[in-house]
């Protein structure tokens, strides 16, 4: 996927907000079916009636489909290099790394998973032998989740392969895009959660 190359004119017309850059970006693409959001930012209004934007693409974005295509990028690449993890897995490894010994909750916290499906992973990771949970010595009631030896030993091949996924995909996108679109996703994300 390539994102437009935004360059000067985005600069000049959006360096106010960082939220219209994002519709900029999207405006990239284009598509048969357009819906004009003229007037629906009431705020922002002047900017957006310059544009028309593919709100398929919009909802898209924002329902997952872009991460889900980055998982399946990085779960083929894993399995070329012969490396057996799932992105679900990728994710709760990349914060045992910087942190060994923590609960199911603080995983569930640090991934945004329920209980449930933190349950299912680490019962798959503990039969990779990547994961073992071990009952805290303070409370006996609750386990704290600790790498194994092949858990760490997995830690720089797959950093290695994440980076090259992360540069596919980023292929053709300059590191302004990059910010603008973080901050971006970063204050929909906190507008929209419970």
């Amino acid at each position: 996927m390539r994102l437009l190359n935004a360059g000067a004119k985005v600069g000049i017309l959006f360096s106010s907000t960082n939220y219209s850059s994002f519709f900029v970006l999207l405006h990239a693409y284009s598509s048969r079916k357009k819906l004009s959001l003229h007037g629906c930012l009431s705020n922002q209004s002047h900017m957006v009636e310059q544009f028309k934007f593919d709100i398929r693409l919009i909802f898209a974005i924002l329902n997952g489909k872009v991460s889900a295509a980055i998982n399946r990028k990085l779960y083929r690449n894993f399995r070329m290099h012969n490396i057996e993890i799932t992105p679900e897995q990728w994710t709760v490894l990349i914060f045992l790394w910087k942190k060994d010994g923590v609960t199911q909750q603080e995983l569930c916290n640090a991934t945004f998973k329920d209980k449930p499906s933190m349950t299912r992973l680490i019962n798959n990771m503990e039969r990779q032998h990547l994961v073992v949970r071990i009952s805290d010595k303070k409370d006996r009631r609750t386990n704290l989740i600790y790498l194994t030896k092949d858990g760490k030993e997995l830690e720089e091949k797959a950093f290695v392969i994440a980076n090259q996924t992360l540069q596919e995909g980023l292929q053709g996108i300059t590191l302004e895009e990059i910010k603008i679109a973080q901050d971006v996703l970063r204050k929909i994300f906190q507008n929209t959660k419970d």
